[in-house]
């Protein structure tokens, strides 16, 4: 598996370059289609100064900055500052970059995130899942819901693009056989929760197969037994619970807390969650 190189971003140039020296991505250009948006920074830029660089490689190759290039060219800006990559920057390096630019801003949609991480997957084919969360420094879980769009139907893919659903819904609608999936977009534009989509989207998988409903699952593995109960659970509740448990017991071991205090901290929430 190929890895990119770290760069030492402090070390990295920063000069100004006229507009005509870039050479821009031409479908990083086409997504900035609000010319409205597109002025209105570019009246800002003029007012305030250009607050963040753009970033190319020494040979022009425009890395990041699209909207910010086209908002210059329409108020007449002549001149952009510019962080300069090497002109040998690897073309997987050159995409992460763009897409964690591209992700750290808040404004960016879900159907942007979609396309970035589907574009590094196609460019990396070897990569999997966990490759895709480890480069841009991602929970596994999260990259699983960037790329879950990939696996839906067209329709769903449109309905991201235009806003009406998220990528927690695309998510729980490609958990579905193709087939099935029209029936839960048209749930989820009808005004249902992701929940509801959830709780559907089970009854649907378990149609045609035995649901065997049990109150405790006790699995040995290697080093400990792994056991979930409940009140009548089935094997994709019991998943589902354990997701949900390696999540929380993620997230307390990062926080530096013990077995015992992570135990104790999951029954008071039981109980909370309990309460009327």
């Amino acid at each position: 598996m190929l890895t990119a190189k770290p760069l030492d971003m402090f070390d990295l140039p920063t000069e100004r370059k006229p507009l005509g020296w870039f050479k821009p991505d031409e479908r990083e250009l086409a997504r900035h289609d609000d010319r409205q948006e597109l002025r209105r920074r570019g009246e800002d830029m003029l007012a305030n100064g250009q607050l963040q660089a753009v970033g190319a490689t020494e040979d022009g190759r425009m890395v990041y900055g699209h909207g910010r290039y086209l908002s210059a060219e329409a108020v007449g800006i002549k001149t952009l500052e510019v962080k300069i990559y090497p002109a040998s920057l690897p073309d997987t390096q050159f995409s992460l970059i763009r897409a964690a630019e591209n992700l750290q801003r808040k404004d960016l949609t879900s159907h942007r995130k979609w396309l970035l991480c589907a574009d590094l997957m196609r460019g990396n084919p070897t990569w999997q899942m966990k490759d895709l969360a480890e480069h841009l420094h991602l929970d596994p879980s999260m990259g699983c819901r960037l790329l879950s769009p990939s696996k839906c139907i067209p329709a769903v893919q449109e309905a991201l693009a235009v806003g009406k659903l998220g990528l927690s819904d695309c998510y729980a609608i490609s958990k579905l056989p193709e087939p099935e999936q029209a029936g839960m977009l048209a749930l989820k534009l009808s005004g249902a929760s992701r929940d509801a989509i959830e709780q559907a989207g089970r009854k649907t998988r378990n149609v045609g197969k035995q649901s065997v409903r049990v109150a405790r699952i006790k699995c040995p593995m290697t080093r400990a037994v792994v056991q979930i109960s409940g009140a009548d659970i089935s094997l994709d509740e019991a998943i589902e619970a354990a997701q949900e448990w390696v999540k929380e017991a993620k997230k307390a071991s990062e926080q530096g807390l013990c077995a015992k205090t992570f135990e104790r901290l999951c029954r008071d929430k039981a109980k909370k969650e309990k309460r009327p």
